[in-house]
């Protein structure tokens, strides 16, 4: 199904807004973890989960993960926990991750992920901001120096996993189910509250992005920590009775390739990073892969068309954010038009806002905005409901983002509202920027900002990736060779690594306070 549009998509003067049909009615009770482990009881026996090592595969069928997640939703209520309680997950990159997460919710607790690259002293805040009645820590993970609740170790939850499994406490599907925290590249991460509702809207993205099926095998690159992979990796493949594959803990990038033919993988998914790194080497041929899937960033065109060339296949990128997850994106039977991201999945209802708050027309720059009323979106900010108001407009959840919509419903995504370039009184999107610089040969990562040379007076700068610095000169001519001159970095700098926040994703804000170097002045 594709987006419709109100009049005629001929007309480019017509609103950038796309349409769906009603939602589905929400079910008068629900559990999120019970929807993800239905198909448990109707394939007990097929491998739901392999682990994947350099030597060796272990493998959990969905009667072990039903039973090991009803186990240790007994055990959870066991320590004195009642519904509604919030648990702290401090753990590391293992199976415990996912089997806590669906445990507590299937206890009508609610799990709080976060990443376990954070130190003590962040995690205190984010206690500070949910007050969590548990902690479940991992070893080696970092965790407050003095904890205000009662701290469970992981290795706990082994033995809860043989206890006689709990059923799934059913409620209002509007209630809370989990909270997720936002990145945090505004240095003030946000505690997102979802609902159990949330799980109904990710069946939008089964074929409005994955083309997923029971029978396919998808291999998720990220870590079992990582709200990527939980969604995507794990699920989504056992809510439709897929078999989700993921690497060991330890797993090289370039052992990746190997992985996903060794393991007959039909569906890979990545960030834009590991694609790049892993297209540094020769593949083998991975005769099952049908396509990849990208998200977390936008992924370079260059990197989409390399990924074609080695493998024979394509990537379908998506969009999305903390607070509703994916909800624009290619697939397999709506591939984006090259430049775009891609299409309002097939349910949502997606506008492109401008600053009067009313849409814009097609092929015209404006806020990304999802209608309030779209089931995988937010609650709100856990405890903070004037954040949360801030955020909307009318029927409109405003993401920050800006995008254009083309007369056939393709988005291209811009990049964010604060990202964006002002040279010469144009808007300039950095990823457009990128998108070229990062194919000069020898960068392997680049980022382009806006940059004060004096005051009142500012430039296009682009930071680089690479071994060595790069000729300037070079630099500038390649950037002339594709982009008009207003769009063209004045300004180059090399670095040995840019900034990447805990999910990889690139961080422009933090490049800002980088002193300007002396000897790298601006060309006219």
């Amino acid at each position: 199904m594709q987006p419709r549009h109100s009049g005629d998509s001929n007309n480019p003067t017509m609103p950038a807004i796309s349409h769906a049909p009603p939602y589905p009615t929400l079910p008068d009770s629900f559990n999120l973890a019970a929807y993800v482990l239905a198909k448990a009881a109707l394939t007990p026996e097929k491998t739901a989960l392999e682990l994947l090592y350099p030597d060796h595969v272990e493998s959990w069928h969905y009667a072990r993960l039903s039973a090991a997640v009803g186990g240790v939703a007994t055990g959870l209520l066991a320590q004195g926990l009642a519904p509604g309680d919030r648990i702290l997950m401090r753990l590391g990159n293992s199976v415990d991750f996912p089997v806590l997460f669906l445990a507590a919710i299937t206890a009508g607790l609610v799990p709080i992920p976060t990443s376990a690259m954070l130190t003590g002293p962040e995690v205190a805040k984010l206690c500070d901001l949910t007050t969590p009645a548990l902690i479940v820590a991992g070893e080696g993970v970092a965790l407050p120096a003095t904890p205000s609740c009662p701290l469970l170790h992981a290795e706990a939850l082994h033995d809860m996993q043989e206890l006689p499994p709990h059923a799934p406490e059913m409620g209002d599907p509007n209630r809370l189910g989990y909270i997720i925290f936002t990145s945090g590249t505004s240095g003030h991460p946000q505690a997102v509250a979802h609902a159990h509702r949330a799980i109904l809207a990710r069946q939008m993205m089964m074929q409005g992005w994955y083309g997923l099926t029971s029978d396919d095998r998808l291999l998720h690159a990220g870590a079992f920590n990582w709200t990527y992979t939980l969604g995507t990796g794990l699920m989504d493949p056992w809510t439709i009775g897929a078999t989700a594959l993921i690497p060991a803990p330890g797993t090289a990038a370039t052992a990746l390739p190997d992985l996903l033919q060794k393991a007959q993988a039909s569906i890979f998914a990545a960030a834009p990073g590991v694609y790049r790194q892993i297209l540094r080497q020769p593949m083998p041929p991975m005769p099952e892969l049908r396509h990849g899937l990208s998200a977390g960033e936008a992924l370079p065109q260059a990197t989409r068309a390399d990924w074609q060339v080695a493998t024979g296949t394509p990537i379908h990128e998506a969009f999305g954010m903390s607070e509703i997850s994916t909800f624009l994106s290619g697939s397999p039977t709506h591939p984006a038009p090259e430049g775009a991201t891609g299409f309002a999945q097939p349910g949502r209802h997606i506008a492109i806002l401008g600053d009067d708050g009313a849409p814009t027309a097609f092929d015209e720059p404006g806020i990304l905005a999802v209608d309030r009323h779209d089931p995988g979106l937010f609650l709100g900010y856990y405890g903070d409901d004037r954040a949360t108001k801030a955020r909307f407009r009318g029927d409109w959840y405003v993401t920050g983002d800006i995008a254009e919509m083309a007369a056939d419903g393709a988005i291209t995504y811009l990049g964010r509202g604060d990202d964006m370039m002002n040279a010469g009184g144009y808007r300039v999107s950095p990823l457009e920027v990128e998108a070229v610089m990062v194919r000069f040969p020898g960068v392997t990562d680049c980022a382009a900002i806006e940059w004060e040379v004096k005051p009142g007076t500012t430039v296009i700068a682009c930071f680089y990736s690479a071994v060595a610095p790069l000729e300037e000169s070079a630099l500038s001519a390649h950037a002339a060779s594709a982009l008009a001159r207003y769009k063209q970095p004045r300004l180059f700098r090399h670095a040995a690594h840019l900034p990447r926040n805990a999910n990889g994703k690139l961080n422009r804000r933090a490049l800002r306070p980088i002193p300007a170097d002396p000897s790298s002045s601006p060309r006219q």
